[in-house]
């Protein structure tokens, strides 16, 4: 198989680009230095934080920011763009309209994935920021599929918010305690058959066995993608 170069515009957060990077080596099959992925990263940290700018209804600006990015990564040559930042997906559409590379979806791959698993009609919950949840990136594409995407109530979304703004992004805390806490509460008291990692913040957290077999990882989704979109291997499916 062709071996493609990856591009990965990163950033959204870094820690989250670190760990996205980190799985991506770690799923490869691969002997050696020369049968990993090329790939070419762009750390973008400035970019607008993207659950204000869909919040405040100010898309432009996001996508001003972000245009070098796919300019850069057309010029290097590269096969396929990932973005891990589960939020940005909100503006797929108007930047796939950027640029003729092909961007991969991640929650489009993520609910192909669970459709796969679990079927039409099955309740799916999701933790994400409050930007994807309102925007109804997720929703939209369950509902494609034939799935309900389960509304959780204000009190689980600021326990969300606080465990990936301030517990990972501001303090690099990755203890598993209170998302997997959520998890739990999602799946036996709501009735889910499993919840979404809809933050890559929330990927840098190491889960519990149990955890981690009743959610589903949408990073992890994103880097098996890459790797197979590469033209390399999954060494063993980390996706739950």
């Amino acid at each position: 198989m062709e071996q493609k170069s990856l591009g990965v515009i990163g950033g959204m957060g870094p820690k989250a680009t670190a760990v996205f990077f980190d799985k991506v080596i770690e799923n490869t099959a691969a002997d050696r230095d020369q049968e990993h992925l090329d790939m070419i990263i762009l750390n973008h940290a400035t970019a607008p934080d993207r659950t204000a700018i869909i919040l405040e209804g100010k898309d432009e600006q996001f996508l001003e920011a972000i245009t070098k990015d796919l300019r850069l990564l057309e010029l290097a040559g590269v096969s396929h763009i990932a973005i891990p930042c589960n939020t940005s997906h909100y503006f797929y559409d108007k930047m796939q309209a950027m640029t003729s590379i092909p961007i991969i979806h991640m929650v489009e791959e993520t609910i192909k994935l669970i459709h796969d698993r679990f079927g039409a009609g099955s309740r799916i919950g999701i933790l994400a920021t409050n930007g994807t949840i309102r925007s109804g990136i997720y929703a939209k594409v369950c509902e494609q599929y034939g799935m309900n995407l389960y509304e959780h109530d204000e009190r689980i979304q600021q326990k969300s918010m606080k465990i990936i703004y301030e517990n990972v992004k501001s303090n690099m805390d990755f203890s598993p305690e209170e998302l997997e806490e959520l998890i739990d509460e999602l799946v036996t008291a709501h009735g889910c058959h499993c919840v979404i990692l809809a933050c890559t913040e929330l990927s840098c957290i190491k889960l519990s066995r149990h955890a981690a077999e009743v959610s589903v990882d949408a990073m992890q989704v994103l880097v098996e993608k890459s790797i197979l979109l590469s033209g390399k291997q999954v060494k063993n499916s980390g996706v739950s």
